[in-house]
Protein backbone atom coordinates (compact mmCIF):
# COMPACT_ATOMS: atom_id res chain seq x y z
CA UNK A 1 0.00 0.00 0.00
CA UNK A 2 1.05 3.29 -1.18
CA UNK A 3 0.48 5.96 1.66
CA UNK A 4 -1.60 8.99 -0.07
CA UNK A 5 -1.77 10.43 3.79
CA UNK A 6 1.32 11.76 5.82
CA UNK A 7 1.77 9.13 8.74
CA UNK A 8 5.50 9.58 10.86
CA UNK A 9 7.37 7.94 13.57
CA UNK A 10 6.89 10.44 16.58
CA UNK A 11 8.84 8.00 19.20
CA UNK A 12 9.86 4.54 20.15
CA UNK A 13 11.43 2.95 23.06
CA UNK A 14 12.71 -0.25 24.35
CA UNK A 15 13.02 -2.25 27.10
CA UNK A 16 16.06 -4.87 27.19
CA UNK A 17 16.55 -7.09 29.83
CA UNK A 18 20.83 -7.68 30.79
CA UNK A 19 21.93 -9.83 28.22
CA UNK A 20 23.14 -13.57 28.57
CA UNK A 21 26.03 -14.75 26.15
CA UNK A 22 25.96 -17.89 24.49
CA UNK A 23 28.99 -18.88 25.40
CA UNK A 24 27.95 -18.72 29.25
CA UNK A 25 24.17 -20.59 28.52
CA UNK A 26 26.64 -23.31 27.64
CA UNK A 27 28.99 -23.05 30.57
CA UNK A 28 25.93 -23.29 32.13
CA UNK A 29 24.36 -26.54 30.70
CA UNK A 30 21.57 -24.39 29.76
CA UNK A 31 21.93 -24.69 26.01
CA UNK A 32 24.22 -27.72 23.99
CA UNK A 33 26.50 -26.27 21.45
CA UNK A 34 25.55 -27.78 18.48
CA UNK A 35 21.92 -25.85 19.12
CA UNK A 36 24.30 -22.64 18.37
CA UNK A 37 26.86 -23.31 16.63
CA UNK A 38 25.92 -21.81 13.28
CA UNK A 39 24.13 -19.31 14.59
CA UNK A 40 26.52 -17.16 15.00
CA UNK A 41 24.48 -15.24 18.07
CA UNK A 42 26.44 -13.87 20.54
CA UNK A 43 24.21 -12.68 23.11
CA UNK A 44 20.36 -12.94 24.41
CA UNK A 45 18.55 -10.70 26.49
CA UNK A 46 16.86 -12.46 29.51
CA UNK A 47 14.46 -11.45 32.14
CA UNK A 48 14.87 -12.59 35.76
CA UNK A 49 11.68 -11.74 36.58
CA UNK A 50 10.21 -8.77 34.81
CA UNK A 51 7.20 -9.89 32.81
CA UNK A 52 6.36 -9.41 29.08
CA UNK A 53 3.26 -6.69 30.35
CA UNK A 54 6.08 -4.90 32.42
CA UNK A 55 8.73 -4.74 29.82
CA UNK A 56 6.02 -3.66 27.40
CA UNK A 57 4.85 -0.76 29.43
CA UNK A 58 8.67 0.45 30.04
CA UNK A 59 8.79 0.37 26.31
CA UNK A 60 5.39 2.55 26.19
CA UNK A 61 6.91 4.93 28.39
CA UNK A 62 10.21 5.49 26.91
CA UNK A 63 7.80 6.04 23.23
CA UNK A 64 5.26 8.06 24.72
CA UNK A 65 7.82 10.67 26.15
CA UNK A 66 9.97 11.38 23.18
CA UNK A 67 6.86 11.68 21.27
CA UNK A 68 5.27 13.86 23.58
CA UNK A 69 2.11 12.03 23.34
CA UNK A 70 -0.23 12.18 26.08
CA UNK A 71 -3.95 10.67 26.57
CA UNK A 72 -5.60 13.18 24.39
CA UNK A 73 -3.25 12.65 21.54
CA UNK A 74 -3.70 8.46 21.33
CA UNK A 75 -6.48 7.33 19.49
CA UNK A 76 -5.51 3.60 19.57
CA UNK A 77 -3.23 1.09 21.32
CA UNK A 78 -2.38 -2.29 19.68
CA UNK A 79 -0.40 -4.65 21.15
CA UNK A 80 1.91 -7.50 19.48
CA UNK A 81 2.38 -10.83 21.08
CA UNK A 82 3.41 -14.21 20.68
CA UNK A 83 3.43 -15.64 24.08
CA UNK A 84 2.26 -15.68 27.50
CA UNK A 85 2.30 -12.10 28.94
CA UNK A 86 2.18 -12.87 32.72
CA UNK A 87 -1.87 -13.70 33.43
CA UNK A 88 -4.12 -15.98 31.94
CA UNK A 89 -7.35 -14.86 30.53
CA UNK A 90 -6.25 -11.36 30.59
CA UNK A 91 -6.57 -7.98 28.27
CA UNK A 92 -2.73 -6.83 28.35
CA UNK A 93 -3.78 -4.43 26.17
CA UNK A 94 -5.71 -2.50 28.55
CA UNK A 95 -2.71 -3.14 30.96
CA UNK A 96 -0.44 -1.04 28.73
CA UNK A 97 -3.44 1.30 28.56
CA UNK A 98 -3.64 2.08 32.23
CA UNK A 99 0.00 1.65 33.24
CA UNK A 100 0.89 4.64 30.54
CA UNK A 101 -2.06 6.97 29.29
CA UNK A 102 -5.53 5.67 31.40
CA UNK A 103 -7.28 7.29 28.24
CA UNK A 104 -10.58 5.66 26.55
CA UNK A 105 -9.34 4.65 22.99
CA UNK A 106 -9.62 1.10 22.15
CA UNK A 107 -6.65 -1.02 23.48
CA UNK A 108 -6.55 -4.07 21.65
CA UNK A 109 -4.07 -7.17 21.27
CA UNK A 110 -2.76 -8.60 18.20
CA UNK A 111 -1.15 -12.25 18.18
CA UNK A 112 -0.03 -13.05 14.48
CA UNK A 113 3.26 -14.57 15.87
CA UNK A 114 6.56 -12.94 14.62
CA UNK A 115 5.17 -10.81 12.38
CA UNK A 116 2.76 -9.16 15.08
CA UNK A 117 4.29 -5.79 15.45
CA UNK A 118 4.19 -5.39 11.62
CA UNK A 119 0.51 -6.41 11.44
CA UNK A 120 0.16 -3.87 14.25
CA UNK A 121 1.86 -0.72 12.25
CA UNK A 122 -0.70 -1.51 8.76
CA UNK A 123 -3.61 -1.43 11.12
CA UNK A 124 -2.42 1.32 13.26
CA UNK A 125 -1.74 2.98 9.55
CA UNK A 126 -4.76 2.32 8.29
CA UNK A 127 -6.86 3.41 11.57
CA UNK A 128 -5.51 6.86 11.53
CA UNK A 129 -5.83 7.89 8.31
CA UNK A 130 -9.55 6.90 8.28
CA UNK A 131 -10.20 9.91 9.58
CA UNK A 132 -9.31 13.09 9.85
CA UNK A 133 -9.26 13.62 13.56
CA UNK A 134 -7.35 10.92 14.72
CA UNK A 135 -3.76 12.32 15.89
CA UNK A 136 -1.33 8.99 17.47
CA UNK A 137 -1.54 5.52 18.25
CA UNK A 138 0.89 3.65 20.55
CA UNK A 139 2.36 0.44 19.82
CA UNK A 140 3.81 -1.98 21.80
CA UNK A 141 5.01 -5.78 21.76
CA UNK A 142 6.42 -8.03 24.40
CA UNK A 143 7.35 -11.49 25.07
CA UNK A 144 9.32 -13.43 27.81
CA UNK A 145 10.84 -16.85 26.32
CA UNK A 146 11.36 -18.83 29.31
CA UNK A 147 10.46 -22.14 30.72
CA UNK A 148 8.60 -24.59 31.45
CA UNK A 149 6.59 -23.55 28.46
CA UNK A 150 9.79 -22.33 25.92
CA UNK A 151 13.58 -23.29 25.50
CA UNK A 152 15.14 -20.06 24.10
CA UNK A 153 17.51 -22.28 22.47
CA UNK A 154 15.96 -25.68 21.54
CA UNK A 155 12.14 -24.85 20.63
CA UNK A 156 13.19 -22.78 17.36
CA UNK A 157 16.25 -24.26 16.26
CA UNK A 158 18.61 -21.75 14.31
CA UNK A 159 16.96 -18.93 16.62
CA UNK A 160 17.75 -18.34 20.26
CA UNK A 161 15.15 -16.46 21.88
CA UNK A 162 15.11 -13.44 23.79
CA UNK A 163 13.33 -11.23 26.02
CA UNK A 164 12.15 -7.62 25.90
CA UNK A 165 9.63 -4.63 25.15
CA UNK A 166 9.49 -2.75 22.34
CA UNK A 167 7.19 0.53 21.28
CA UNK A 168 6.59 3.03 18.92
CA UNK A 169 4.16 5.86 18.56
CA UNK A 170 2.39 6.20 15.08
CA UNK A 171 1.06 10.42 14.06
CA UNK A 172 -0.76 12.16 12.02
CA UNK A 173 1.32 15.02 13.68
CA UNK A 174 4.35 15.03 12.30
CA UNK A 175 7.59 12.77 13.53
CA UNK A 176 11.34 12.15 12.76
CA UNK A 177 10.33 9.48 9.56
CA UNK A 178 7.85 9.30 7.36
CA UNK A 179 6.22 6.15 6.31
CA UNK A 180 6.03 5.84 2.34
CA UNK A 181 4.25 2.32 2.09
CA UNK A 182 3.60 -0.99 3.84
CA UNK A 183 3.02 -4.40 2.58
CA UNK A 184 1.61 -7.39 4.28
CA UNK A 185 0.71 -10.74 2.79
CA UNK A 186 -0.38 -14.04 3.71
CA UNK A 187 -0.48 -17.65 2.83
CA UNK A 188 -2.34 -19.85 5.43
CA UNK A 189 -1.70 -23.14 3.41
CA UNK A 190 1.28 -23.32 5.64
CA UNK A 191 -0.54 -22.68 8.91
CA UNK A 192 0.11 -26.42 9.58
CA UNK A 193 4.18 -25.79 9.45
CA UNK A 194 3.36 -24.43 13.35
CA UNK A 195 1.03 -27.14 13.99
CA UNK A 196 2.44 -30.40 13.44
CA UNK A 197 -0.06 -33.35 13.76
CA UNK A 198 -1.20 -33.25 17.36
CA UNK A 199 -4.95 -33.25 17.65
CA UNK A 200 -6.33 -30.21 19.30
CA UNK A 201 -6.18 -29.99 23.41
CA UNK A 202 -8.51 -28.64 26.06
CA UNK A 203 -5.71 -26.09 28.02
CA UNK A 204 -2.22 -25.33 26.86
CA UNK A 205 0.96 -27.57 26.91
CA UNK A 206 -1.26 -30.62 27.05
CA UNK A 207 0.86 -32.61 24.43
CA UNK A 208 4.56 -31.32 24.86
CA UNK A 209 6.11 -29.07 26.99
CA UNK A 210 8.45 -27.36 26.20
CA UNK A 211 6.89 -25.96 22.93
CA UNK A 212 8.92 -27.84 19.89
CA UNK A 213 8.57 -26.13 16.02
CA UNK A 214 11.17 -28.56 14.94
CA UNK A 215 8.74 -31.64 15.76
CA UNK A 216 5.72 -29.91 14.13
CA UNK A 217 7.71 -28.77 11.08
CA UNK A 218 9.14 -32.05 10.46
CA UNK A 219 5.39 -33.63 10.31
CA UNK A 220 4.86 -31.00 7.82
CA UNK A 221 8.09 -31.36 5.04
CA UNK A 222 7.06 -34.84 5.74
CA UNK A 223 4.03 -34.44 4.13
CA UNK A 224 3.91 -31.86 1.91
CA UNK A 225 7.69 -32.08 0.61
CA UNK A 226 11.04 -29.46 1.84
CA UNK A 227 10.76 -27.65 -1.84
CA UNK A 228 7.13 -27.04 -1.03
CA UNK A 229 7.97 -25.27 2.09
CA UNK A 230 10.44 -23.55 0.96
CA UNK A 231 9.19 -22.10 -2.40
CA UNK A 232 6.20 -20.64 -0.51
CA UNK A 233 8.06 -19.39 2.31
CA UNK A 234 10.82 -17.39 -0.09
CA UNK A 235 7.68 -16.54 -2.69
CA UNK A 236 5.64 -14.83 -0.29
CA UNK A 237 8.76 -13.16 1.45
CA UNK A 238 10.05 -11.91 -2.21
CA UNK A 239 6.53 -10.26 -2.96
CA UNK A 240 6.06 -8.50 -0.01
CA UNK A 241 9.42 -6.92 -0.27
CA UNK A 242 9.43 -6.56 -3.80
CA UNK A 243 5.47 -4.90 -3.71
CA UNK A 244 6.80 -2.31 -0.50
CA UNK A 245 10.14 -1.38 -2.59
CA UNK A 246 7.88 -0.57 -5.76
CA UNK A 247 5.29 1.44 -3.74
CA UNK A 248 7.61 3.65 -2.22
CA UNK A 249 9.12 3.94 -5.82
CA UNK A 250 12.70 2.44 -5.00
CA UNK A 251 14.66 -0.29 -5.76
CA UNK A 252 16.47 -2.60 -3.05
CA UNK A 253 19.69 -1.00 -4.09
CA UNK A 254 18.78 1.75 -3.35
CA UNK A 255 17.68 1.75 0.21
CA UNK A 256 20.31 2.51 2.99
CA UNK A 257 19.03 0.47 5.99
CA UNK A 258 17.59 -2.99 6.32
CA UNK A 259 15.70 -4.20 9.31
CA UNK A 260 15.58 -8.06 9.07
CA UNK A 261 14.31 -10.40 12.09
CA UNK A 262 16.51 -11.40 14.68
CA UNK A 263 17.11 -14.95 13.07
CA UNK A 264 20.09 -16.78 13.30
CA UNK A 265 22.86 -16.11 11.07
CA UNK A 266 22.30 -19.32 8.93
CA UNK A 267 18.64 -18.72 8.46
CA UNK A 268 19.35 -14.72 7.74
CA UNK A 269 21.30 -15.91 5.07
CA UNK A 270 19.62 -18.32 3.10
CA UNK A 271 15.84 -16.36 3.69
CA UNK A 272 17.90 -12.69 2.86
CA UNK A 273 21.16 -12.21 2.37
CA UNK A 274 21.78 -14.76 -0.63
CA UNK A 275 18.12 -14.57 -1.33
CA UNK A 276 18.09 -10.98 -2.19
CA UNK A 277 21.54 -9.87 -2.35
CA UNK A 278 22.04 -7.53 1.01
CA UNK A 279 25.07 -7.13 2.22
CA UNK A 280 24.67 -7.63 5.93
CA UNK A 281 26.17 -4.27 6.60
CA UNK A 282 23.08 -2.58 5.58
CA UNK A 283 21.01 -4.00 8.21
CA UNK A 284 20.87 -4.53 12.11
CA UNK A 285 22.83 -7.72 12.18
CA UNK A 286 25.32 -6.92 14.05
CA UNK A 287 23.41 -5.53 17.06
CA UNK A 288 20.70 -7.97 16.74
CA UNK A 289 23.04 -10.87 17.19
CA UNK A 290 24.01 -9.41 20.47
CA UNK A 291 19.92 -9.24 21.36
CA UNK A 292 18.18 -12.25 19.99
CA UNK A 293 14.47 -12.93 18.68
CA UNK A 294 11.80 -10.53 20.39
CA UNK A 295 9.45 -12.31 18.80
CA UNK A 296 6.95 -9.78 17.56
CA UNK A 297 8.87 -6.70 18.33
CA UNK A 298 12.08 -7.09 16.09
CA UNK A 299 10.99 -4.70 13.61
CA UNK A 300 10.19 -1.73 16.23
CA UNK A 301 14.00 -2.50 17.74
CA UNK A 302 15.89 -2.68 14.72
CA UNK A 303 14.35 1.15 14.22
CA UNK A 304 14.74 2.27 17.13
CA UNK A 305 18.90 1.14 17.32
CA UNK A 306 19.36 2.93 14.16
CA UNK A 307 18.36 5.97 15.69
CA UNK A 308 19.32 6.18 19.10
CA UNK A 309 23.12 4.66 17.71
CA UNK A 310 23.13 7.82 15.37
CA UNK A 311 23.34 5.67 11.92
CA UNK A 312 20.36 7.12 10.89
CA UNK A 313 20.82 10.42 8.91
CA UNK A 314 18.12 12.51 7.44
CA UNK A 315 17.24 11.28 4.21
CA UNK A 316 18.07 8.17 4.27
CA UNK A 317 15.42 5.00 3.55
CA UNK A 318 14.67 1.94 5.92
CA UNK A 319 12.91 -1.41 4.78
CA UNK A 320 11.22 -2.92 7.89
CA UNK A 321 11.17 -6.66 6.78
CA UNK A 322 8.60 -9.17 8.94
CA UNK A 323 7.94 -12.84 8.62
CA UNK A 324 5.71 -15.05 11.21
CA UNK A 325 4.16 -18.23 11.68
CA UNK A 326 0.65 -18.89 9.71
CA UNK A 327 2.19 -17.69 7.41
CA UNK A 328 2.81 -13.54 7.39
CA UNK A 329 4.73 -11.54 5.68
CA UNK A 330 5.14 -7.75 6.10
CA UNK A 331 7.20 -4.89 5.00
CA UNK A 332 7.34 -1.36 4.79
CA UNK A 333 9.86 1.62 3.49
CA UNK A 334 10.31 4.71 5.99
CA UNK A 335 12.28 7.62 5.05
CA UNK A 336 13.98 9.66 8.22
CA UNK A 337 13.42 12.99 7.73
CA UNK A 338 15.04 14.86 10.67
CA UNK A 339 17.54 13.93 14.03
CA UNK A 340 15.01 12.85 17.02
CA UNK A 341 14.59 15.74 19.40
CA UNK A 342 15.78 13.63 22.27
CA UNK A 343 19.26 13.53 23.19
CA UNK A 344 20.91 10.04 22.40
CA UNK A 345 24.40 8.70 22.48
CA UNK A 346 26.29 7.31 19.17
CA UNK A 347 27.04 4.21 19.10
CA UNK A 348 24.79 2.85 21.96
CA UNK A 349 21.31 2.18 21.86
CA UNK A 350 18.73 3.58 24.43
CA UNK A 351 16.71 0.37 26.59
CA UNK A 352 14.79 2.58 28.30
Amino acid sequence: MRLDRDVFVRGHGMRLPARLRVDDAVAMGQCQPRLVARTDVESVSVSEGESAAEMAVAAARVALERAESAGQDVDLILHADTYHQGQDLWAVASYVQAQTLRNTCSALEIRQMSCGGMAALDLATAYLTAAPNRMDALLTTSDRFCEPGINRWSTDPGTPYADGGTAIVLSRRGGYARLHSIVMYADSDLEELHRGDEPFSPAPFTHRIPVDFEAAKQTFTKRHGLSFAINRVNGGQRFTIKQALADADLELAEVDWIVLPHFGYRRLESLYFREFGIDPARTTWEWSRTVGHLGAGDQYAGLGYLVDSGRARPGQTCLLVGIGAGYTWGAAVLEFLSAPRWSVTPGSAVVG
